[in-house]
């Protein structure tokens, strides 16, 4: 496929940039409370969310390994269009969750499956080992985007909190021909068989026999989850910290791009550092970030959530590359999204709990809980993630 994957790659830019070109997400705790909720619905409606994402997670990553990874890119597309029209014209928390379970189905669609049609096009040109370089730009970009959009929705919601919603629709909808216009590798039409039994074959072969494997999923799950949960602190430390609401979207698109920075050049710190110190590294870090970050109350606790986030931009194409190296081309977008369903499923789980102790003991508490909650499950997989030998080459 001559220049196949350059041309797959401007689109997947682009589609990064319509997924991640969130001009909601510094204002959207403030949304709720104007719409009337509190912070456990908060939390609730991300759980929501994440089940959303599992209940069709591994079905659709096995479909786009079996159907084709456009495909279900496409369908992604349209539904991350329609959750936003959905949002747009929702003032309460019903019609939230209505937009979230549609957002959640997307978001399902297009995960495991960009990350495999973007690995399987470089193998197609073999150019299989520029893919962290890849990985982490593209990364990179989707957090510019979100760091852009930060001022912006930080401007538009001056105006209203709803403006930001009408915008993010209009940016939804810009992926949907970038995923129309996808080429699908060679590679990716060796299929696999439709059915359960097959679908079920996949998730056996990930998470039971190849233990390699598995401790390379289960590790990357825990970093994952840990990072969509910090996500979700972020604005309330903010407003506990007393922070100007004009200064939201600033402050939102400083992080991200400390995240963009540090994913462009993950794949460069690998290669000077080593695969074990590296991943080591970001692994503290994260785990400081909660635990320092929710007992300084002043705006100093931002440096820990700024080192918070450069170690999250570091992790997520380093811990991407890693399962891909070791992954069959024919079940590589299933095998991706059962990463991301384990990520959602911590993250259901934990999500509520995290919200109910910050209304109920207050943030700082719920802070130290997520960080030691983390350093547990860290500490565990990371363990059978060494002894399995996923650093060994």
């Amino acid at each position: 496929m001559k220049n196949g994957y350059q041309h797959n790659l401007f689109r997947l830019y682009i589609l990064k940039v319509s997924h991640w070109f969130m001009l909601t997400m510094p204002i959207v705790v403030l949304f709720y409370k104007d719409n009337g909720l509190d912070m456990s619905q908060v939390f609730i409606l991300q759980a929501i969310y994440s089940i959303s994402i599992v209940a069709l997670e591994i079905p659709s990553g096995y479909f786009a390994d079996a159907l084709g990874r456009k495909n279900t890119i496409v369908a992604g597309a349209i539904l991350g269009f329609l959750g936003f029209l959905i949002y747009s014209f929702s003032f309460g928390f019903i019609g939230f969750v209505f937009a979230e379970i549609i957002l959640g189905f997307g978001q399902s669609m297009i995960s495991g499956a960009d990350s495999a049609i973007l690995y399987d096009s470089l193998i197609d040109s073999k150019r299989e080992n520029d893919y962290l370089k890849h990985e982490g730009r593209m990364t990179s970009a989707g957090n510019f985007a979100e760091a852009i959009a930060g001022i912006l929705g930080g401007l538009l919601a001056g105006l209203s909190l709803r403006y930001p919603y009408y915008f993010q629709t209009a940016v939804a909808f810009i992926g949907i021909p970038a995923a129309l216009t996808l080429i699908e590798p060679t590679i990716s039409k060796v299929t696999l068989g439709l059915g359960w039994k097959d679908i079920t074959e996949v998730v056996k072969y990930s998470l039971i026999k190849n233990h390699r494997l598995r401790w390379n999923i289960v590790y990357s799950s825990v970093v994952g989850a840990s990072t969509l949960t910090m996500a979700w602190f972020v604005q309330p430390w903010l407003i506990r910290a007393n922070l100007p609401t004009g200064l939201f979207g600033i402050t939102w698109t400083v992080l991200n791009l400390s995240v963009g920075i540090s994913a462009f050049y993950a794949y460069k710190l690998e290669l000077k550092l080593g695969r074990l110190t590296t991943t080591s590294a970001f692994t503290i870090v994260l785990a400081l970030g909660f635990i320092v970050s929710g007992w300084i109350t002043s705006l100093w606790g931002l440096l820990f959530i700024l080192m918070f986030n450069l170690a999250r931009g570091i992790a997520t194409p380093i811990l991407k590359d890693n399962i891909n190296r070791i992954t069959p081309s024919n079940m590589r977008a299933t095998i991706l999204s059962v990463r991301n369903f384990i990520i959602r499923i911590l993250f259901a789980i934990l999500a509520p709990f995290y919200g109910w102790a910050i209304d109920a003991l207050s943030l700082s508490a719920a802070l130290t809980i997520a960080g030691l909650v983390f350093t547990v499950l860290a500490s565990i997989s990371f363990l059978f993630f060494l002894k399995t030998g996923n650093l060994n080459d």
